[in-house]
C-alpha cells in the first residue's frame, strides 16, 4: 500500500462537470485531498452507492448541488487502508482497515482513490467484512441506527412499521429493530417477501397487492423511507399509528407538507439528518462481528460503470445495497 512518502500527487475518480443525467459522470485524473487538523486519509478499495449521490448529480439536492467545486466527486461511504493518521496516538494507524462515511459537499466523495475522513466518521472494518461489503454500510446503517436508537429508543414489544424495507436504510432498519426486541412489520415488493422475512420481519405488506393501511393499525413507530413521492405513502401513514405514536422520516424534501399533517392529526413526527459518530459505528462493527447484522449487497460495479450505478440506484428497486469498486 502507499504511504505517506510514496504518495502519488494526483488520483483517479468518478467525477462530473455540471449537473445531469448519469452519463456526465466520467473517471478523472485529479489532485490528490491533504487531510488538515483531525483528518485521515484513506485508500479506499470500494465505494458505496447511496440516493443521495444521485440527487446530487442530478442538481435535485440543490443546496447541496450548488455548493459543490467542479470537477465534483459524490460518495459518502467507503472502506480501504488508512494511509495517514492525525496524530501519532490516534486510535487507528496506517495498514489499519477502516470504513467510513463524508459528508459531500464539506468532503470530496468517496468515488476516489483516496478520500480525507474526519475523526469522527471513521472506525476500524469489521474483520467478517470484504471491503465491498463494509462500503455498503456506513451510512445507511448510521441513518437506521439513528432513527431507531437516537430518535425513536426502540425497545421490546414496540411495534414498528417500516415502509422499503428491503432497500438500503430499511434492510438495517428491519435488523436493528428486531435486535432491539421491537415487533416488525415491514413494506416491501412482492419480490422481497422473503427477504423481508429473513432478515426477522415478523409481518410483511407486499405494496402491490394491498395497501398497508388497510392491514396494519396501532402501530407505535412508524420508520418512513419513502414520504410522500410515492403514493402518499407519509400520509396514508398517519392513519396506522396509536395516538402518540411516532413518524421518523429520512429523505430530505419527500413529504412537504409534514410540518402540518402530523400536527392535525395528533401524531408526533419527525425528520431525521444523519449524525456520523465512530462511537456508534465502533457498536455496529461488534453487531457485524458478531453475527447480529449483515449486509446485502446487491450489485458491485466497476469504477468505469459508475454511471450504470446510478441509474440503478434512480430505479428504486435495489435491494440492499450498490457498490463500486475502486481500481
Amino acid at each position: 500500500m502507499a504511504t505517506e512518502s510514496t504518495l502519488p500527487a494526483t488520483m483517479q475518480a468518478v467525477v462530473f462537470d455540471a449537473p445531469g443525467d448519469p452519463d456526465v459522470l466520467h473517471v478523472a485524473e485529479v489532485p490528490l485531498p491533504t487531510p488538515v487538523i483531525a483528518e485521515s486519509l484513506v485508500r479506499v478499495r470500494a465505494a458505496g452507492v447511496n440516493p443521495i449521490d444521485a440527487k446530487t448529480r442530478s442538481g435535485y439536492a440543490a443546496a447541496t448541488t450548488k455548493q459543490l467545486q467542479y470537477p465534483a466527486i459524490v460518495g459518502g461511504d467507503f472502506s480501504g487502508e488508512l494511509v495517514a493518521a492525525p496524530y501519532a496516538a490516534f486510535p487507528l494507524q496506517p495498514g489499519d482497515e477502516v470504513y467510513g462515511m463524508v459528508t459531500v459537499p464539506r468532503w470530496p466523495g468517496s468515488y476516489a482513490q483516496y478520500v480525507i475522513a474526519p475523526h469522527l466518521t471513521i472506525a476500524r472494518k469489521p474483520t467478517n467484512l470484504t471491503h465491498e461489503e463494509a462500503a455498503a454500510v456506513p451510512l445507511a446503517v448510521l441513518t437506521a441506527w439513528g432513527m431507531l436508537v437516537d430518535v425513536a429508543r426502540v425497545h421490546t414489544g414496540q411495534r414498528v412499521l417500516i415502509h422499503a424495507g428491503a432497500g438500503g436504510v430499511g434492510h438495517f432498519a428491519v435488523q436493528i429493530a428486531r435486535y432491539f426486541g421491537a415487533i416488525v412489520t415491514a413494506t416491501g415488493s412482492a419480490r422481497n417477501q422473503d427477504f423481508l422475512r429473513a432478515l426477522g420481519a415478523h409481518r410483511t405488506v407486499d405494496y402491490t397487492a394491498e395497501r398497508f393501511e388497510d392491514v396494519v393499525d396501532e402501530q407505535d413507530l412508524v420508520i418512513d423511507l419513502i414520504g410522500d413521492v410515492r403514493e402518499d405513502t407519509g400520509t396514508r401513514s398517519l392513519q396506522v399509528l396509536r395516538p402518540g405514536g411516532l413518524l421518523v422520516n429520512a429523505p430530505t424534501g419527500s413529504w412537504p407538507t409534514m410540518a402540518e399533517e402530523p400536527a392535525a392529526a395528533g401524531i408526533e413526527a419527525t425528520t431525521y439528518k444523519l449524525a456520523p459518530a465512530t462511537g456508534t459505528l465502533d457498536t455496529i462493527t461488534r453487531l457485524f462481528e458478531d453475527g447480529s447484522l449483515k449486509v446485502h449487497v446487491d450489485k458491485v460495479y466497476d469504477f468505469a460503470d459508475a454511471a450504470e450505478a446510478h441509474r440503478q440506484i434512480e430505479s428504486g428497486s435495489t435491494r440492499g445495497k450498490l457498490v463500486i469498486r475502486v481500481p
